[in-house]
């Protein structure tokens, strides 16, 4: 018995009709989030249960992110951007909105200042 002949392929190895094979994309997504998370918390020895607590995945799901297997979606990627600067510069990068990625930039340069001023107003 032969296969179908719409049904030979599988969706990894299709074409998108523009010379790019499916799946290109979201391998260069699930990478650019992961070099961020591995930025932001890979120095940490709890990262995973850290995001894991953060977006209520799975640890599991969480692992398989930091190793860019897959990236985030939906709630997980806004519960994200949310709480690690990181991958919102990341996201921001992707879509190639510069203006707003020196905005937070400023905004995360503004928050470290506040809290170095309240560790110093402690002393």
């Amino acid at each position: 018995m032969s296969f179908p002949k719409k049904g030979k392929m599988f969706p990894g190895e299709q074409n998108d009709g523009l010379g790019v094979e499916r799946g290109t994309h979201s391998k260069f997504f699930a990478a650019k989030v992961a070099s961020a998370l591995n930025e932001e918390l890979g120095k940490t020895s709890a990262h995973v249960k850290i995001v894991a607590a953060w977006t209520g995945a799975n640890e599991r799901t969480v692992k398989n992110w930091f190793a860019g297997h897959y990236g985030p979606s939906g709630d997980h990627l806004v519960t994200l951007i949310k709480h690690c600067d990181a991958v919102l510069m990341a996201v921001l990068s992707m879509a190639d909105r510069d203006q707003l990625l020196i905005g937070a930039k400023i905004g995360d340069i503004e928050r470290r200042l506040a809290e170095l001023l309240e560790i110093l107003r402690r002393r």
